[in-house]
């Protein structure tokens, strides 16, 4: 026995499948949307900017490969009276122990980076804890002061990073304008993606040797007088006790 089937109820049925399936996938999607909704409560943050009054930013640049243009970029921001912060890595401070303490004697804030740069959430607490502590008395033994601030390699972090970093009396930091200058894009696109995002409370991430690094401090100094900003070390832009972290990373002060 043959079944004639007319070509419109095949598609009447094709149609109903896919709504059934769209309907699975969409129902899918809310579960998992509504179980990170529940999460995150429990999610523990650094900061990403700090909620301030004051016309104050934090310009920051990671060191882990290469130190050729850091002199450079110490001499410019001297030129424009700018401080920042340097997130250094613990294979880059053994190689330039020099131009560490330089960035230091020049008043500009030094956080920790770790050790090699790893994924620390993929370590596990004592290798974690390592990471920061080697790197902690390096620059202790360099500079005379041990690191308040952390930056987590990649921004990869986890509740285990960022309740280590509190037992050590320490705060991470993330970033809420990030520079992309280590895609090599021109001097020009990195200031103008900077100065098109910066606001009061900002934290600015820049890699210390980005292909054009140089060409772009200028700019953006120059762009953030221009805005009113001023650039300060981290220690002068993020509260350090007494405060709470919002669902974006933003830092409040609590009065």
């Amino acid at each position: 026995m043959f079944v004639v089937v007319k070509k419109r109820q095949v598609v009447l049925a094709a149609a109903l499948c896919l709504l059934l399936v769209a309907g699975a996938l969409s129902a899918a999607l809310m579960r998992v949307k509504a179980a990170d909704a529940a999460a995150k409560p429990n999610k523990l943050l650094p900061v990403y900017s700090v909620r301030t009054e004051e016309n104050k930013v934090a310009l920051t640049f990671d060191a882990a490969w290469g130190s050729d243009k850091t002199e450079k970029i110490l001499d410019i921001l001297d030129r424009y009276g700018a401080k920042a912060t340097f997130f250094l890595v613990g294979f880059w401070i053994e190689k330039n122990p020099e131009l560490t303490k330089e960035i230091a004697k020049r008043g500009h804030c030094i956080g920790n980076h770790s050790q090699d740069h790893p994924h620390l959430p993929t370590l596990g607490k004592e290798k974690m804890e390592a990471q920061i502590e080697s790197v902690n008395l390096s620059l202790e033994k360099l500079t005379g002061k041990r690191p308040l601030f952390f930056r987590p390699p990649f921004g990869d972090y986890d509740n285990v990073l960022i309740s280590t970093l509190e037992e050590k009396g320490m705060i991470g930091i993330q970033w809420d304008v990030d520079s992309l200058d280590w895609k090599g894009i021109s001097g020009k696109e990195i200031a103008e993606r900077i100065l098109f995002r910066v606001h009061s409370g900002s934290i600015i991430l820049c890699h210390n040797n980005s292909d054009h690094i140089l060409d772009a401090l200028p700019l953006i100094l120059l762009g953030l007088k221009n805005k009113g900003l001023i650039t300060v070390p981290m220690d002068e832009l993020v509260v350090t006790e007494n405060y709470s972290i919002d669902n974006n990373g933003t830092q409040i002060r609590l009065t």
